[in-house]
């Protein structure tokens, strides 16, 4: 899938690849280890994707957007929740009751998250920013995720600028940890 353009471009083809990740966990019987390896890719974009929204996203929604306050703070609590259920499937393994449970928690929550910013959020920031600006939003979002983290950091802030701060030295981490343990290696 491509990645590129403005920042609901970009996040709209994030929302497909984490969709077609849910399938593919799904298609595999319950206790094959490739489960595994899926959930810890499944996690690694929809942290990398949610440190980019909470960067760069929603501060633009909160200024742009009437009632961006409102909305950016629904999304947050969004992503907290499904924050939590990543944390909670690291450790488990695929054919243990609780893997299949939080997937499809996670599914769930993130469908509704995804519907909610597409059919709601992207449309109201659509009309509220110029082509110009969401082109800009869309080059911030994907530096972001380059050095977002990979892990769930339930306590870590999800608002600028301590976001901002702490987000890079966490990625890093992470990525280290990743390099050394080879998760999310693709096949």
């Amino acid at each position: 899938m491509g990645h590129g353009g403005n920042v609901i471009q970009e996040l709209t083809t994030d929302h497909r690849e984490v969709e077609d990740l849910f399938a593919r966990i799904e298609a595999l019987p319950g206790a094959d280890e490739q489960r595994r390896e899926l959930a810890d890719r499944l996690t690694m974009e929809l942290i990398r994707h949610s440190v980019a929204e909470e960067e760069y996203l929603y501060p633009a929604v909160r200024r742009y957007v009437d009632g961006g306050d409102d909305l950016a703070d629904k999304e947050l609590a969004d992503h907290s929740e499904v924050e939590r259920m990543l944390k909670e499937l690291e450790g488990c393994r695929p054919g243990d009751g609780r893997f299949d449970t939080l997937i499809l928690r996670l599914k769930n929550a993130v469908t509704a998250h995804v519907s909610d910013e597409e059919n709601r959020l992207f449309p109201l920031l659509a009309d509220a920013c110029s082509a110009d600006s969401l082109a800009k939003l869309g080059e911030e979002v994907r530096a972001a995720k380059e050095h977002a983290p990979t892990r769930p950091h339930p306590s870590a802030p999800d608002t600028p600028p301590a976001n901002k701060l702490l987000a890079p030295g966490a990625g890093m981490v992470d990525r280290l940890r990743d390099a050394l343990t080879g998760r999310g290696k693709q096949d």
